[in-house]
């Protein structure tokens, strides 16, 4: 630890105890050379590896996005035991799928971008980020995310969608949530009010109407919504009453997600139909 702060700090040019990101790509840059377990990347792969490994610590670690973290929280965090555990040889493939700064966890980001960019651009539009994940996201939340995030002519870039993933596969965490908070508060009110949720579920409603399904009603959801969270205020819920539920993914993906919101309405068959498939598995 001591030794790995030292080396951080080599890296503090202004000598305050913080990083900035050209700072922590220079660190990077400079380590990928000693990780036996990225010895395969060429070369070419490098500065987008590097992007790839920073956004995860500013991310979590700068929410506020102020544009440094402190070498302190880089030392605390477990990102860095993730990163430095690439020194092992024999890392289990496991592991290394599990381990977001492994060279497979890399490429498979940066794969899924380079295929949704359909028309080779470097860049990515709103209709070319809609085919992300399972391509159930509605289209209001895609539109919100690129009203709130960084784009460039009305597309986005590889950093900007680093960020994007790292919101969605970490739902549950509060730095994601505070991100995904941001593009559902659409009135910039610091809480989501009945008005939010129904613009948001409207959406879903209309998929399910387009896929020939019957729409759930509205005020059905809602309620559900307001009993998970429990909020203290009974018609608005911030940030905080997300987190403190545990709910927050759940209600993200009721609001975002065709797939989540069917998800979750089926919740109890999908129960039943994993617990029948464990009874077989140990029968058999």
């Amino acid at each position: 630890l001591h030794q790995t702060r030292i080396g951080l700090s080599l890296y503090d040019v202004t000598g305050q105890g913080f990083l900035r990101e050209s700072d922590l790509e220079n660190y990077i840059l400079e380590l990928i050379e000693t990780l036996p377990q990225l010895d395969g990347l060429e070369k070419s792969f490098h500065p987008f590896y590097v992007c790839t490994a920073v956004r995860k610590f500013f991310f979590f670690l700068d929410p506020l996005r102020t544009g440094k973290i402190k070498i302190q929280d880089v030392l605390a965090c477990s990102f860095l035991d993730d990163l430095l555990e690439l020194r092992d040889q024999e890392l289990s493939k496991d592991l290394q799928e599990q381990n977001w700064f492994s060279a497979p966890s890399a490429l498979r980001v940066y794969g899924q971008y380079l295929n949704l960019d359909a028309n080779h651009n470097g860049m990515l539009s709103m209709e070319e980020l809609g085919r992300y994940g399972t391509g159930t996201l509605t289209r209001v939340f895609i539109e919100r995310i690129f009203q709130e995030c960084l784009t460039y002519e009305g597309e986005m870039d590889y950093k900007t969608y680093l960020d994007f993933v790292l919101a969605m596969e970490n739902k549950s965490d509060p730095q994601s949530l505070q991100y995904l908070f941001r593009v559902l508060d659409t009135r910039q009110e610091g809480y989501l009010s009945v008005y939010s949720l129904n613009f948001f579920f409207r959406a879903i409603q209309d998929e399910m109407r387009r896929h020939g399904q019957d729409p759930v009603i509205f005020e059905d959801v809602k309620d559900e919504i307001f009993d998970m969270v429990a909020p203290l205020d009974p018609l608005k819920i911030t940030l905080n009453d997300l987190i403190r539920s545990g709910q927050g993914e759940t209600v993200v993906q009721i609001l975002t997600d065709l797939n989540g919101f069917w998800s979750y309405e089926n919740r109890e068959v999908l129960v039943t139909d994993n617990a029948d498939s464990g009874q077989g598995a140990q029968e058999l």
